[in-house]
């Protein structure tokens, strides 16, 4: 009998083998965590909020709320190991430390709990819906932050702008604008539209178990909203498909519905 191929050059979800994916993703996550960490000091200590830099601050802001959602999105690859294949030891290493700069996170919990998400997705099983308000933004959004933001993260945000605001002096509605206005705006964004949008209740209900839909967005819009998150019902049907992938099997999956309609 033939040798088995090395896991290294067996062919992943994403066509490419486990290697090149593990390069990709690796690399990616890389330049977002640098990028990150890169706006991140600039705000907090070398950036000065003046009525004259208002603007500025913002737009320091804005990109910092997206590169914070596409740290949870690498994250969040890292549960499935899409990350890494075949490298369940560095998924996660790199899923935990994403998880906790994010807010402070514990790694089992949130994998955990978003395994249940998949068993169970959009019924009373799922941690991430709100069966009580299945079709109501705030109210659910609320149940959100109540099962995921506990104690753990209170006390670990605590720390970071005490530390920022006491020990190095930076003034306090610096720290909100460039460091809590990133948090909380990354939070509402992450859940609208990687869980509501995808899993809210609305006419037409869902094409299968997976209690999921997708948008239609084009795929550098997808990109610009939640790293391909919209692309729901894909990801719930492939986990193993990692964010930067999901376009492309999108395409091959409507590729393959046209030509059985044919």
């Amino acid at each position: 009998m033939p040798a088995s191929p090395p896991s290294a050059i067996v062919a992943t979800e994403t066509g490419t083998t486990r290697s090149t994916q593990t390069a990709i993703g690796i690399g990616l996550a890389a330049a977002l965590f640098a990028a990150w960490l890169a706006l991140h000091l600039y705000g907090v200590f070398v950036f000065e909020l003046a009525w004259t830099t208002l603007g500025a601050g913002l737009i320091i802001a804005l990109v910092q709320c997206w590169l914070s959602v596409g740290l949870f999105i690498v994250s969040h690859d890292a549960m499935h190991g899409s990350l890494a294949p075949g490298r369940p030891r560095l998924n996660s290493a790199i899923g935990a430390f994403l998880l906790f700069l994010y807010a402070g996170f514990g790694w089992r919990t949130m994998r955990a709990a978003h395994f249940d998400h998949h068993r169970h997705a959009g019924t009373a099983g799922d941690p991430d819906f709100d069966a009580d308000n299945p079709a109501h933004f705030w109210r659910w959004y609320g149940t959100f932050l109540r099962r995921y933001f506990g104690w753990q993260s209170a006390l670990y945000v605590s720390l970071v702008v005490t530390v920022y605001w006491l020990a190095f002096g930076v003034p306090m509605a610096q720290i909100v604008l460039v460091y809590g206005v990133p948090a909380i705006a990354s939070s509402l964004q992450l859940f609208y539209f990687g869980t509501y949008r995808p899993h809210h209740h609305a006419e037409g209900g869902f094409a299968d178990r997976h209690n999921a839909r997708s948008d239609a967005f084009s795929a550098p819009l997808s990109l610009a909203t939640c790293f391909h998150f919209g692309y729901h019902h894909e990801h719930h049907r492939s986990p193993q498909t990692p964010w930067w992938a999901l376009p492309a099997f999108r395409r091959a999956q409507h590729g393959d519905c046209r030509n059985q309609g044919n």
